[in-house]
């Protein structure tokens, strides 16, 4: 796909008399030079006086003025009626009429700030019509094609189910500048863009957001996003190089886009959710250093100046119960789901502040919500650099994991930490060494070779409850006979005796080898 680039902005003044048949004129700017980036909308021949009246803005107006010669009244009233009337500029061609600049015109043009060009050679204004207006009939097309494709390609999208990301990066490639979803609060919900450009834009987002949201300038478009008579968010292009009109179109065909997007409830989570998951993603993967994530999490609302971090990963709890207790709680951070059924949790908390404490309570909440299966919530060390937070998500990931598989059956404190997990631990971060995966394939042979679940999870829960058969079998909801049974058929296929200290480790190893490996 090849990269777009947007169309050429409208012919400014300064353009116009660039053009290889104006300067054959011998173009002079004798006032306004200031203003000579207006825009041109349109090329207008007339020598009327009051010719104002008949202009709706933007044009270039040229006159050789025969009809204001001899009376400086006239000639003086003649460029306050173009002020009035915001003509881009005035293009006075010398000769009878005036074979010089005409010291009443200039002075006026020059208290209006209005742009006043004479030309000192004879110049057929017929031609410098038709460049001009052939050039923005072309410009105006490729902004009305540029709208239709945009338009097109943005509901094909959406007809196949892509995801907002997708529908972003594709408005990015057509503008060729940042672009940003926002809510009304100004949090960051979605960017597309090329990364070091987009990072920029987040860098001070809230503070640049907020300055530029009363009027557009520098490139800076926005459209609002919403339906049915509410606004909830916007979409800004950062920077686009083209022309604002063209900029307003395809920010408008975007805008419509994303609202039918969200409309039609395509994905599972809401952008707010997504924009966490992928900060968080990007986190926990540790591909993009830290401190490049900073302006992003700083824009998705999350306090990052002069704070403790606290990363946790939860499992038994799905991302939106978990972000409405951070609400309750009135504790700041980013709630998402990773990959199985773990969620990130990353707390931010003021430096004053308890983190351990904080924690505790938070997983305390989660506990004690009624009517559902117990929450394991994994904590790492906080974190006062944000550029350590990656290696803390990771560690809460690999606590949470040691212990999922076992969890009802473990004796687990509220918040589970590294030195929770002992051997448990330390199985899961070798499961990937071959010799490990041959140990435990080995050990567990008889149930493997003919899988009997029930047998693998009672062989589980007794090992991790310290062969307690009394708790096992409560766990597993047999009777103790029922559960003898069960342990002798299990020493049997193993060749083992598990009332043996030493052989009941070797297979508590290889069966927690086997589990990390199958996570």
């Amino acid at each position: 796909m090849t990269t777009w680039e947007p169309p050429a902005p409208a012919l400014s003044v300064r353009q116009v008399l660039a053009l290889e048949r104006v300067l054959a004129g011998e173009p002079e700017v004798v006032a306004g030079a200031g203003r000579l980036d207006r825009p041109v909308r349109w090329v207008h021949v007339a020598e009327a006086a009051d010719v104002g009246v008949m202009l709706s803005g933007g044009e270039m107006v040229l006159t050789t003025g025969v009809l204001l010669a001899g009376d400086e009244d006239k000639q003086t009233e003649y460029v306050r009626s173009m002020h009035r009337a915001e003509a881009s500029a005035v293009v006075l061609g010398l000769g009878r009429a005036f074979p010089a600049p005409p010291e009443a015109m200039r002075r006026a043009a020059e208290r209006c700030q209005l742009p006043l060009v004479v030309l000192h050679r004879p110049f057929p204004f017929a031609q410098l019509t038709e460049e001009v207006q052939s050039r923005l009939v072309r410009s105006k097309f490729a902004a009305v094609s540029l709208s239709e494709a945009v338009r097109t390609e943005l509901t094909a999208l959406i007809t196949t189910g892509a995801p907002l990301q997708r529908l972003l990066d594709e408005v990015a490639r057509h503008s060729a500048c940042p672009v940003v979803v926002a809510n009304l609060a100004h949090r960051v919900l979605g960017t597309a863009g090329e990364r070091p450009a987009v990072d920029d834009v987040l860098r001070d987002w809230e503070r640049v957001a907020r300055q530029a949201g009363g009027s557009e300038g520098g490139g800076w478009i926005r459209a609002e996003l919403g339906g049915r008579g509410e606004r909830w968010g916007r979409i800004v292009l950062c920077g686009y190089r083209g022309d604002t009109a063209t900029g307003r179109l395809l920010a408008d065909r975007a805008a419509e886009a994303l609202v039918l997007h969200r409309m039609l409830g395509g994905e599972a989570c809401s952008w707010e959710e997504q924009s966490a998951q992928s900060l968080l993603t990007d986190l926990v993967g540790g591909v993009v250093p830290a401190r490049h994530l900073l302006p992003r999490a700083r824009a998705a609302g999350l306090p990052v100046n002069r704070r403790t971090f606290v990363p946790l990963v939860v499992r038994g709890r799905d991302a939106a119960r978990l972000d409405r207790v951070l609400r309750l709680l009135g504790l700041p951070g980013l709630v998402a789901g990773l990959a199985g059924t773990a969620t990130a949790v990353l707390l931010s908390l003021a430096r004053d502040q308890d983190a351990e404490a904080l924690t505790a309570h938070f997983a305390a909440r989660l506990r004690a919500e009624s009517g559902s299966a117990p929450a394991v919530v994994a904590a790492a060390g906080a974190r006062t650099s944000f550029d350590d937070v990656p290696a803390g998500l990771r560690e809460a990931r690999h606590v949470a994991d040691a212990v999922a598989d076992s969890a009802a059956a473990l004796d687990l404190p509220p918040v589970v930490r590294l030195r929770d997990v002992h051997l448990r631990g330390l199985v899961r971060l070798l499961r990937d060494d071959p010799q490990v995966q041959s140990f435990a394939e080995r050990e567990l042979d008889g149930l493997l070779c003919d899988p009997d679940e029930d047998l693998l999870s009672v062989l589980r829960t007794y090992l991790a409850t310290g062969r307690n058969k009394s708790r096992t079998a409560q766990l597993h909801h047999v009777s103790r006979p029922a559960l003898y049974r069960r342990l002798e058929a299990i020493q049997v296929r193993l060749g083992v005796d598990l009332d043996d200290f030493e052989q009941a480790a070797s297979v508590h190893i290889a069966l927690l080898a086997h589990d990390a490996q199958q996570r």
